[in-house]
């Protein structure tokens, strides 16, 4: 089933094409597959065989080792200097991330402009998360600070749940009990082998267009060689799954965009389509990391406190290497860090070649809107009450009086938003959360289809103007199942009726 992209024909037609098989496109393919002819297109590798990969313990390895052509992590650095990274291996960003599984808020379908089938959501959450997602064990530093933001105020106590809940909660893991990762990937387990074509190393360079609608995708294989996969016939579909990062990219590449930027870059327009790489965003991640006085167990984001003033506490111990020419040693750090709900604040994405392989350009905007900035003191705040807990006073240093701080600490002036708004501008970072840039109403309308293109959909965060809750990676996979079931129904309504009518009412008939 998975194969690299040379060994595949040059030209071959199929009833849906999928570009990237991360996040939202494996479970999308495997559920496809069921009935239809499917081809996975995905640009990296596969986890398979990397240890430093597939175990909670190369997590920090993976995003600073980004810089080979052949990482699972593909770093970038956003205009404003924010370094960031996007997945580059069958499971996408799902199988570099920190593993932790939550579901979304109620804001997020409500907010989202999708008209969700809440019972349909239930049910594929269900489906994911049967197959890879685990309760974790928890270590000594999540429960230390679970029981400081208990201290802190943020309750009640919600123990164990995949649900959204405000309070203190344990989330679910993509990593089992041994440490062992699991990725979106593991959901194509689910697929009808005979039925699908899932091809590494293969790497989309645009979309095959003809009277505004698509017909294919042109790809290069590991060799360099160039591949045509056309859709068999008008029913099918091209289903970009490339990321907030890699669709909105490719569909610049394509052509399909603002008329003005992309002759200025002397891209031939197949589609004016103004807002297509606008309103991205990404949510800002502020925090502390300590040296602790005693010696910790490597852990990975597993508690998570929901605060009621916009902001989410979450927290990590890892083994990070110093490095002081010719001598690195490692040490053990822990960290706590906020990110906020949203956000408000909006960037854009521009080319900086037309090469595919190139990482556009990216600009965030982060704090722009004064809403976020608030909402950061308020989690920065709370991370000050946290550190003053009796939960985390065994991590001091000198008996308890003080914390060894590796990197900027906390203003001491806590009541004092001037200091604590600069401090979150200044030490901004990212929690990898990045959506947008192919927003519902601007560049797809509520079925995700492609605005004024036909055949082409998109199933991936950035037709999300909102983030879905504390991790968005629950809410993807979930996204890739849902579609895939509705696209399925799509396509038996339209062999009785075909016409644009089948496609407005499939949520209904869905859910009755």
């Amino acid at each position: 089933m998975v194969m690299k992209a040379s060994e595949l024909p040059l030209v071959d037609y199929y009833d849906y094409i999928i570009v990237g098989g991360g996040t939202a496109g494996c479970p999308l393919a495997a559920t496809l597959s069921q009935e239809f002819r499917v081809l996975l297109l995905e640009r990296g590798g596969v986890g398979r065989g990397k240890p430093e990969l597939m175990y909670q313990e190369g997590f920090l390895t993976n995003l600073l080792n980004s810089e080979s052509r052949d990482s699972p992590a593909q770093g970038f650095i956003s205009e404003e200097g924010v370094p960031n990274a996007r997945g580059r291996v069958l499971g996408g960003s799902s199988a570099i991330n920190a593993g932790f599984y939550s579901r979304a808020d109620g804001d997020f379908f409500r907010k989202s402009g999708l008209p969700w089938d809440l019972a349909l959501v239930n049910q594929s959450y269900q489906w994911v998360e049967r197959q890879i997602v685990f309760r974790p064990n928890l270590k000594s530093w999540q429960s230390a600070v679970r029981d400081g933001l208990l201290e802190a105020g943020v309750t009640p106590y919600n123990g164990f749940t995949l649900d959204h809940a405000t309070g203190t909660k344990i989330g679910g893991s993509t990593f089992d009990s041994a440490g062992r990762r699991h990725t979106s990937a593991d959901l194509l387990r689910y697929a009808r082998a005979s039925n699908i074509k899932v091809a590494v190393h293969a790497t989309v360079e645009r979309l095959l267009l003809a009277a505004s609608t698509a017909i294919g995708v042109l790809y290069r294989d590991e060799r360099g060689r160039y591949h045509h996969a056309f859709l068999r016939d008008q029913h099918g579909e091209v289903i970009l799954s490339a990321g907030a990062i890699g669709t909105p990219h490719l569909l610049l590449l394509s052509g399909i965009g603002p008329r003005p930027y992309l002759s200025s870059w002397g891209i031939p327009v197949a589609h004016h389509l103004p807002y297509v790489g606008h309103f991205l965003y990404d949510n800002p991640r502020n925090g502390i990391t300590i040296l602790p006085s005693l010696p910790l167990d490597h852990s990975l984001i597993q508690v998570v406190g929901i605060t009621n003033s916009g902001a989410y506490i979450e927290a990590a111990s890892n083994l990070v290497p110093f490095t002081s020419p010719p001598h690195t040693l490692y040490l053990t750090v822990a960290t706590i860090i906020s990110k906020i709900s949203g956000p408000l604040s909006s960037g854009f994405l521009r080319l900086a070649s037309t090469d595919v392989n190139v990482n556009p350009l990216v600009r965030f905007n982060y704090f722009d809107n004064p809403l976020d900035v608030e909402r950061c003191v308020n989690g920065t705040r709370k991370i000050a009450d946290i550190l003053k807990s009796r939960a985390l006073k065994d991590f001091k240093w000198e008996g308890g009086d003080y914390f060894r701080f590796v990197g900027p600490a906390l203003p001491l002036h806590q009541t004092d938003y001037t200091r604590m708004a600069d401090f979150c501008r200044r030490t901004v970072s990212t929690i990898w959360h990045y959506h947008g840039g192919c927003v519902v109403g601007r560049v797809v309308d509520p079925h995700l289809k492609l605005i004024g293109v036909a055949s082409l959909r998109i199933v991936d965060g950035s037709v999300f103007s909102v983030s879905p809750g504390t991790n968005p990676q629950a809410t993807l996979m979930m996204l890739g199942r849902v579609l895939s079931l509705l696209s399925r129904y799509k396509l038996q309504l339209k062999v009785i009726d075909d016409t644009e009518f089948a496609t407005f009412i499939m949520f209904d008939r869905v859910a009755a």
